[in-house]
């Protein structure tokens, strides 16, 4: 059995009450804790180095100055030193502060529980070096943080670097939530701030009959896809919203057919599935109606064509869609399922439809508009302008 260190000062209730009250601990060593003498009960202390020059501290338990020890909040001598053993080692997992890693695996199972998408904090722990993940974040400081954004600058665009950096931030912002011992936001405010000018907006816009060329290139691959490419032309919808419609969301017995499209999981919060009406063509509504046959109504609406649901997760449309963007004399390398989002959202700028009514039907914010279609809204608003003009 391993050797257990002795203390004269603090293995008897009679001896530690001897001590002076203060805060700081009395007999700090290596593998033992420390003992804070209070106004009544005193406490025991582990105090672990983290390895970087740092150390944690944590509150074991109480000591048996005045009560019996239980060895479950109150603990002698012997038993506060197997308890800091424990914490010290992480066999105690509400004891030690989170490092890094864990802060992260903590967040993506939190944006699960909100129903929201995990995939940033996967993408943050891939760029993560090891020595910083295994680092308390306690101990973090704003000049490593700062290393590794500034890091990774020319290995991926700023805009990514800043996608990344936003959701470590988010990450070490919630384990400081869960951890008073957490003191240095500023750690990850200032080293973690985002790069300037980073967002620069690279849609591609197709015209009308490039959009229409797209289509024709669908169908020809299959009806199924064709009715999926022709559901984004029309709506601008991201792919993970058509991919959860379902039967009942279409709208089609109505002077006015719609789509009831439900949001994406993209955005702060609580990462509630709603449904908003989107107004759609008749032709595309009659396809839909013809496709969905007697299917259930809690069905997708769009199916592939082996019958099986469209998963956006697995990026099964890419590879029709890179040969229907080649069918329609396309480049393939420049055009993307996306391009359609925002071909329509430009399509809609361009018509006059207020920037309002285009954000809540495309599942997005009037800034996020302003800040990617700005060449197109400037366009618009100068030709509107021109209406007010007096020709002297």
């Amino acid at each position: 059995m391993a050797r257990r260190p002795r203390s004269a000062r603090l293995e008897t209730r009679t001896a530690r009450l001897k001590l002076a009250v203060r805060k700081k601990p009395h007999h700090f060593t290596a593998i033992s804790p420390g003992y804070r003498r209070c106004v009544g009960a005193g406490r025991w202390v582990v105090k672990v180095a983290d390895g970087h020059g740092g150390s944690w501290t944590k509150v074991v338990g109480l000591a048996d100055d005045h009560e019996n020890a239980d060895g479950e909040h109150i603990f002698s001598w012997w038993q506060a030193q197997d308890k800091a053993r424990s914490l010290a080692r992480g066999k105690d997992a509400g004891g030690r502060p989170a490092t890094v890693a864990e802060a992260l695996a903590d967040y993506e199972a939190d944006l699960i529980a909100r129903s929201a998408s995990p995939a940033n904090a996967c993408r943050v722990r891939y760029h993560l070096p090891p020595a910083l993940a295994a680092k308390p974040v306690s101990l973090l400081t704003a000049r490593e943080l700062k290393h590794l954004r500034d890091s990774l600058v020319g290995k991926i665009k700023p805009s990514s670097i800043n996608r990344l950096m936003k959701g470590l931030k988010a990450a070490l912002a919630l384990a400081a939530r869960h951890d008073s011992r957490i003191g240095n936001a500023n750690a990850w405010k200032v080293g973690l701030e985002a790069l300037p000018d980073a967002h620069t907006a690279r849609n591609v816009i197709l015209s009308d009959d490039e959009v229409r060329a797209l289509v024709a290139a669908a169908h020809a691959e299959n009806d199924a896809f064709g009715l999926l490419v022709e559901c984004a032309a029309v709506t601008g919808a991201r792919i993970s919203q058509l991919a959860r419609l379902e039967v009942a969301d279409l709208q089609a017995d109505r002077a006015d057919p719609r789509l009831m499209m439900p949001s994406s999981r993209k955005g702060k919060g609580v990462k509630r599935i709603t449904r908003r009406p989107v107004p759609i063509t008749a032709t595309l509504a009659a396809r839909l109606q013809q496709a969905a046959g007697d299917r259930a109504r809690t069905d997708p609406l769009l199916m592939r064509a082996d019958g099986t649901p469209w998963r956006p997760e697995t990026a099964d449309y890419r590879v029709p869609v890179i040969r229907a963007v080649r069918s329609a004399g396309l480049n393939p390398t420049v055009v993307t399922f996306y391009s359609l989002r925002h071909s329509a959202v430009v399509r809609a700028i361009l018509a006059g439809v207020p920037l309002r009514v285009i954000a809540a039907q495309v599942d997005s914010s009037v800034p996020m508009l302003e800040k990617a279609y700005s060449a197109f809204i400037l366009d618009h608003s100068d030709a509107v302008g021109r209406l007010g003009l007096l020709d002297l």
